[in-house]
């Protein structure tokens, strides 16, 4: 199955999030205020089931109580059960949906209410729109997939990583076993059988489809229908539709080298190959790549300076610029435009983001104990933790304010808003 490509863990924390603190200085051109949102029972929580919403306001956590387990959602208790899982924030950030258990059976909670009780329960995802759910669920030794509640047809096994609605909410997807063969079910029909099934990704239009598949002992990806060359393997999570839905790019390996493969074209071959991305004009692609033990991006088919590590690229919202973290050696820094930014103890993972004009670069950063955000290469207010984990990012609502959130005074969570001045 899958090759997890190159990766960057610039982790902040050493179990999920440490404990924040203000610094007494302040940025000049930054006004930071704060809003308590949430306060954790670090006795309790659970570390694996802890998520923030996609617009990086709210946050909800799994919690312990004896032998029972419920989901503390904006510091409000829900409902106790046996076990609990799966937990979800809607694409909008005002719903949230888990898995949960009674006894020796599963369901699916969303806004608080109790779904039909199964066997077992899979993946559970919202629709864009954020008004469906679906999720893969087990009623004696068969599974089947639930959408608004309906149950669809059932079958030996349904992939638990594969389920999905297409762009505009109306169309759904996932892969489904029969026997010994595997192959994805689009709007309720079957399409053609494969030794195994590959991530399945919509166009941002929704009018097509694109999955890796197996037959016997090659991988190819299948676009509509149409069988691509085959290979040795394919990375499963690069393959991905240009934002105008027109082009299609993925990773391949051929013996034991990777590269990647943009309108069937195929790029130079490397040792590896990271997540690869197209710009939001859908005319250029980004990806990392390693060579030995050196790691590099590659932009429109140039290699950019090589590093012990790199994170993943990203392209400015006009497509103009790139950047992305490095290491090397002990020291982590970002490279925008080519150029190597100052150097820092370590770089936030997920951190890094341009503004809305493509004009401002913002990203957490350490700096010995403390951590703190970078804008325009000058540091802010000074933390002993911002949260990056379970979707927490930093998110600029305009070109001269941004959002994220922290942990101070020991277990209060804090939606920290700057205006940049």
């Amino acid at each position: 199955m899958l090759k997890r490509c190159i990766s960057v863990c610039f982790a902040f924390l050493p179990i999920y999030f440490t404990l924040l603190a203000f610094a007494q200085e302040k940025s000049p051109n930054r006004v930071v205020s704060e809003k308590l949102i949430a306060q954790i029972d670090f006795s309790s929580w659970i570390m694996k089931i802890f998520k923030v919403s996609p617009d990086s306001k709210r946050v909800a956590y799994g919690a312990a109580a004896g032998n029972k387990r419920f989901v503390v959602v904006d510091g409000k208790e829900e409902r106790r059960y046996d076990d609990i899982g799966m937990l979800i924030f809607s694409p909008d950030s005002k719903r949230v949906a888990y898995g949960a258990a009674a006894g020796n059976k599963r369901f699916v909670v969303i806004d608080g209410k109790e779904e039909r009780q199964y066997d077992d329960i899979g993946v559970l995802v919202f629709s864009p729109d954020s008004k469906r759910v679906a999720y893969a669920a087990r009623a004696g030794n068969k599974w089947f997939v639930v959408v608004d509640r309906k149950e669809e047809k059932q079958y030996d096994d349904i992939a638990k990583d594969i389920l999905t609605f297409g762009p505009d909410s109306k169309r759904v997807a996932y892969a489904a076993k029969a026997g010994n063969k595997w192959f994805v079910i689009v709007d309720g029909k079957e399409e053609k059988q494969y030794d195994d099934i590959g991530t399945f990704i919509f166009s941002p239009d929704s009018k097509r489809v694109a999955y890796a598949a197996k037959a016997g002992n090659k991988w190819f990806v299948v676009v509509d229908g149409r069988e691509e060359k085959q290979y040795d393997d394919i990375a499963k999570d690069i393959l991905t539709f240009s934002p105008d839905s027109k082009r299609v790019a993925y990773a391949a390996k051929t013996g034991n080298k990777w590269f990647v493969v943009v309108d069937g074209r195929e790029e130079k071959q490397y040792d590896d190959i990271g997540v690869l991305l197209f710009s939001s004009d859908s005319k250029r692609v980004a990806y990392g790549a390693a060579a030995g033990d050196e790691r590099f991006v590659v932009v429109d088919g140039k290699e950019e300076g090589r590093y012990d590590d790199i994170g993943t690229p990203i392209f400015s919202p006009d497509s103009k610029r790139v950047a992305y973290a490095a290491t090397a050696g002990n020291k982590q820094f970002v490279v925008v435009d080519g150029k190597e930014q100052r150097q820092h103890d370590g770089i936030g993972k997920g951190t890094l983001i341009f503004s809305p004009d493509s004009k401002r670069v913002a990203y957490g950063a350490i700096g010995g104990t403390k951590q703190f955000m970078v804008v325009d290469g000058k540091d802010g207010k000074e933390y002993d933790s911002i949260i990056n984990i379970g979707g927490g990012r930093a998110i600029f609502d305009s070109s001269d304010r941004l959002h994220y959130l922290t942990l101070k005074e020991g277990n209060k969570i804090y939606l920290v808003e700057e205006e940049i001045r």
